[in-house]
Order: C-alpha cells, then structure tokens, then sequence
C-alpha cells in the first residue's frame, strides 16, 4: 500500500476534515489515564507560545496534556510501525514517523479521551492476532508477516466479519495517520499546500476581468 492509495482508501477531505474540526473545540483539562507499570518515559515536546493567535489557557493546556503520557513504549513502537505502513518514506517525502506522527497520535489520543480505548484494544487484537498466527507480537513480527495481517483490515469492502474489530481499529489509525502528516510541514510540503501567502509582485486586476464587467484598464 503506497501514499496514494493509503489518501484514495481514507477519503482525506471527509474523515480527516471532520477530525480536525473535532480537535479545534475546546474541552477542559481532563486527568490522564494511569499508565502501565511496565511503560517507561519518553521525552516530550514542549509547548510553545510562537504562534500569537493562541491565548494563555491553551498553551497551558498543551504543557499539561504534553507533560502527561498515555500509550506505553511497547504500544509507541507498534503506533510507529503502522503509521509508516500507512504512510511510508517515498521519492517526494519522509515517512508517517519522520513528520512525527506518532507524538500527534499520542496527544490526540489525551485530548480526545475517546479515543483512547478504541486505540489501545486495537492494539492489543493486533497483537493477539500476531501470537495466534506467528507467536510473536505485532511489533516483533517480521515486515512480511505484519503487511500479511494489515492487508486483511486494510480493505474494508474485502475484510472478512472475523477480522471487523480490526478493519474499524485500522480505519480510526488510518485516518488519524493521516491527519497528523497532512497537517504537518512535511505532509502540507508532500501535496503542495501553501496556504494564504501575500503576492508582492501583483498587477491589479488582469484586462480581460475589467472588460468582463465593463471597465478599462485606464479607468
């Protein structure tokens, strides 16, 4: 599965939009989730003020969710394997893990609580999957043998009603992979996306929209 058809099978301008609105509301600081005794601490980014449209009570919030840690480093380790399953390096651009998607997937994951049992249990049926099959996690399986069970819950038209808590576990990743890299310097950067920059160098308006509507350039 390449990065065009990982967009074609999301349907970026519908899911993603609609996750990206979600993640704009507000909501109150909530406590995090205890985490496991065998999770061992990451280093977190900071929050930052450099962004001038964002009033104090955000970027607090941000060091509160940022100083917080939720998935375990086992759980890390599969997040980042299938995000680069999902969007791996190619000749335009870096992969899912180099746009550090996975540290998104983290946040959203506390600021949107709701996703966090989705996402652990999946996890954990990928990894009960991987035992029965190859008697080893998710993580520990060979390259071969993880595209071998992601290829069954990748397609959801041709996913078997065995494998339907996986096929809904890949599409919540799925798409959350790709809202983190698309909204990302190098994901805008991989499709082109500018956004709303000034023209220093513009004419006026061009001579054929004038004499559309009846003017001159003269006047």
């Amino acid at each position: 599965m390449n990065r065009r058809d990982s967009l074609k099978a999301l349907g970026l301008g519908t899911l993603s939009t609609t996750l990206l609105l979600d993640a704009c509301k507000p909501k109150p600081v909530k406590k995090a989730a205890e985490t496991p005794a065998a999770a061992q601490p990451q280093a977190q980014p900071q929050a930052t003020d450099n962004n001038p449209g964002r009033q104090s009570w955000e970027i607090e919030r941000d060091k509160q969710l940022l100083a917080q840690r939720f998935f375990t480093t086992q759980e890390m380790t599969a997040i980042t394997i299938l995000s680069d399953i999902i969007i791996p390096k190619d000749d335009v651009s870096g992969s899912a893990s180099d746009a550090k998607v996975p540290d998104f997937i983290e946040f959203i994951a506390k600021d949107q609580p709701e996703h966090q049992v989705p996402l652990r249990g999946g996890l954990r049926w990928l990894d009960v999957q991987c035992l029965n099959r190859y008697n080893a996690i998710f993580a520990d399986c060979k390259p071969e043998q993880r595209i071998e069970l992601i290829d069954q819950i990748a397609y959801p038209n041709k996913a078997k009603p065995a494998m339907r808590q996986g096929v809904a576990f890949f599409n919540r990743m799925r798409d959350l992979v790709a809202t983190g890299f698309f909204t990302s310097q190098m994901g805008m950067k991989d499709i082109g996306y500018a956004g709303n920059a000034p023209n220093p160098q513009w004419a006026g308006v061009p001579a054929d929209v004038l004499k559309q509507y009846g003017f001159s350039s003269n006047s």
